[in-house]
Order: C-alpha cells, then structure tokens, then sequence
C-alpha cells in the first residue's frame, strides 16, 4: 500500500489540479469540452462480484437503451486494499474516471477538495428522482455547504452474528434469551465468551476485520461508552477521554485477561463456527453455512452509555475533473432513482426511506427473518453512526495504528498509550 506521504502528495495534486482547472472554466460539470454523442462512461468500484456486475451492467444496459449519445458504460473493479489510492493517482494523473464509488474514511478528503462534482441540481431536476427521499442522517457524511457530493449508495448497519449451537455447549443460554431478559450488553457477551473458551476451547466474540490493525472498526465497541476518536468538528483528539478510556481496558481485558476475543496474532472465523460472537455488517450473512449450526442476528450489544447502532457506508460520486462530468450525473441519477435503488438493495442497504421497509428488505436479504430485518436492520440504517472518517485519513490512520501498537501487550498502560494516541494525531487535526 502507499505510504501516507504519497497519499498527500496525491491529495495536493488533485487540490491542485482542480485550482487550476476552476479557473479555466471547465470543472464542475458541463463544460463546454464535454462530449455530446459516443460517451463512454468509466466508473471505478470495488467489488468483482459477479452477481454485482450483473446486476449494474443491467441498470446501464436500460439506460443505455434510452440515451443512444451513451456509447458505453463499464464498470472497473479495483482492488479494495489501494481502491482510494488508485483512484486518485488516475485523478492526479490525467486518468480519472467519470463516476468513482468512494469509502467512507475517504468521503471528507473528496467532498472537502472539490474532486466530486456537486449533484443537487441533476438530481432535483430528474422526473421521479424523489431527492427528498434520501435519508438525511446518511447523506450527511457527503453533503458540503447545503450540497449533495456523493450519493451514499450503501449505508450497512454492524450487527452481531450469535452460534446458539455453540452457546449451548457451553451451557448458556441463547442470542436472544440473552436479549430478552436484559443481558445483552458488552459485559454479558464478554462473560459468555470467556466461558466459551474455558468450556469449549474456542473463541467468544470477534470483531471482524480489525484484526490488531483496522483500529475503526473497535468504534462498533467504544460507541457503546459513547466515546469517539475526536470531537465532532475533529478539531481536537479524544482518544485519551475517560470513556475511550474504559472502552479499551474493557477490551484490554477480553484480549488478555478473561481471553473472550482472540489475542494479536491469533484468529477465529465465526462462519466456521469457531466463535460464538461476530460483529460485522449484514452483507456477511451471505458467508453462513447452509447445513451449518444454529445462528441468529441481534444488535449491537449495549454498552455504558446505553443502546446505540453502526455503519458503514460507501458513496458514488461523479468525478469533477472525468472526462464527461455532466453525463455521468445524468447517468449517476438514473442508477440511483426509487427504482435502481431497490434492486441495488439487494447488496447494497438504501439511503431512501421509502425503501426501508420489511417487504424490500426481506427480499434483498432472503436469509433474514422479518423480524430480524425491522429489530436489527432496519434501526441500524435509520439510527446508525458512520464509522469515523476524517480528512487526511491515511496519516491518521498511519499514526493510530502505530501507536495503539504498544496498547496490546498484557500489562500495558492503557491511559498512557491513549494520551500518546492525542499526541500524535492532534498535528493533523487542527490542520
């Protein structure tokens, strides 16, 4: 992957490249350069899905068959780990596609540079686009000054994955016996895990995809002792406050002390059946084994500061500097609309309320009981906190990881490494 310098210096080219092109009158959409007839349309994304591919290059087949100027669209699988990096090397360096998906630690760089072209004016103007539909609390990661820049196309709650089978291994009772008579909160699953352990030999809870290195995907935790990594204008770190504080001596202690999560270096698939507890996003139901154990879906565990949900969220955007601005927003518009979103639903959870329904979301998630998708799924969508984002992300992220190094060691000091954490990321925050 690239080096965090080498992001910023591909975030000052594109800041730089957009300057200039501002001032030449061809940024934003609309330009008098723009192709009017054989437009082929590139969109970066980062899925290779099959399924995925089949269903958008349907949406741009339709589309394609009532707009003849459009010669093509294709849809350009990237690899996830350099997604951003690579998309914006191809910005910086003449190349830049016409529509990008963006994620969601990437969104303040993007809607903050003026790499995306603004998108109210195309959408309110669309017949039957219903621009009042989408959610407010998901567009609000990608709106600027009033101003709609990426489309958040995705907004997929964190949920908890239980094995009942393996629960009552260990003598305990079920997800949802759990739940109903009010145990269901971080201490509870950290204490059956760590039973789960002692009786069974395997692991208790796991966080998915953190794995020691992805330290935001811990904030489906540390959200529960309503904690966060800065303030909320990220002026100022609050690593070092007492809720982050207790946030990670609890998980501290499940890694080195009760062993109810799996320590560094070591790991354990939940879909394998080698956990009793998985926190990850809905779209993972697809990795649960058909003739399997007994499973069920509950929502994020209560912490302190009481109940609370998670997203994660990804945005298509249309890159302002790409080669056909404004008919990739028209298109942008037509792959959004009250229709397309609802066939996107079935991978991808929709920012429109009107969507989010048992009936849509039964039939895009046929794993799920209906009870599951309106106790769990859809609170998580309407309720959920994004997943922290930040502009200068990369470094951020660099000098996190770095330093929360020293936090998992037995013994460490929890306090002491948070308080380094501020030190070293408040350079870059109060940039």
């Amino acid at each position: 992957m690239r080096s965090a310098r080498t992001l910023t210096a591909i975030a000052a080219a594109i800041t730089g490249s957009l300057v200039l092109a501002a001032c030449g009158g061809s940024a934003g959409g609309g330009g008098s350069n723009e192709q009017t007839e054989n437009i082929a349309l590139r969109m970066t994304i980062w899925t290779s899905n099959e399924d995925h591919l089949a269903l958008f290059n349907s949406i741009a087949d339709d589309y394609m068959a009532d707009h003849p100027e459009i010669a093509s669209i294709t849809f350009d699988p990237l690899p996830f780990d350099d997604y951003t990096s690579t998309v914006t090397t191809q910005i910086a360096g003449g190349n830049a596609p016409d529509l990008a998906w963006v994620l969601e630690n990437a969104a303040p760089d993007f809607v903050a540079s003026g790499a995306l072209m603004p998108l109210n004016d195309t959408l309110e103007a669309t017949e039957g686009y219903d621009f009042d539909d989408i959610s407010a609390s998901a567009a609000e990661l990608w709106t600027h000054d009033g101003e709609l820049i990426g489309y958040p196309f995705s907004t997929s709650p964190f949920v908890t994955f239980v094995n009942d089978d393996l629960l009552a291994e260990a003598g305990l009772p079920s997800g949802a016996e759990m739940l109903a008579d009010g145990s269901w909160t971080w201490e509870d699953v950290s204490a059956a895990g760590a039973t789960v352990k002692a009786g069974t030999g395997r692991t208790g809870f796991v966080v998915r995809d953190f794995d020691y290195l992805n330290w935001d995907y811990l904030s489906t935790v540390w959200n529960g002792w309503g904690a966060s990594p800065w303030n909320e204008d990220g002026t100022q770190c609050t690593f070092d406050s007492p809720e982050m504080t207790e946030a990670f001596e609890f998980l501290h202690d499940a890694a080195f002390t009760s062993s109810s999560m799996p320590g560094p270096g070591t790991s354990a698939d939940f879909f394998a059946g080698e956990a009793a507890f998985t926190v990850t996003q809905i779209s993972r139901a697809n990795l649960l084994p058909e003739d399997g154990f007994a499973w069920d879906l509950l929502p994020l565990p209560a912490g302190p500061d009481g109940e609370y949900a998670v997203t994660g969220q990804g945005g298509v955007g249309v890159i302002a500097q790409g080669p056909n601005p404004q008919a990739a927003a028209d298109f942008l518009a037509y792959f959004t609309n009250p229709e397309s979103s609802e066939a996107l639903a079935a991978y991808f959870p929709p920012p429109r309320e009107s969507l989010l329904t048992v009936d849509v979301l039964s039939a895009a998630n046929p794993l799920l009981t209906p009870e599951q998708i309106e106790t769990v799924v859809i609170p998580g969508i309407a309720n959920g906190q994004v997943r922290p984002s930040h502009t200068d992300a990369a470094q951020i992220a660099q000098q996190v990881r770095a330093s929360l190094d020293d936090l998992w060691t037995p013994g460490a000091d929890v306090a002491g490494v948070l308080g380094q954490t501020c030190g070293a990321i408040a350079p870059l925050l109060e940039k």
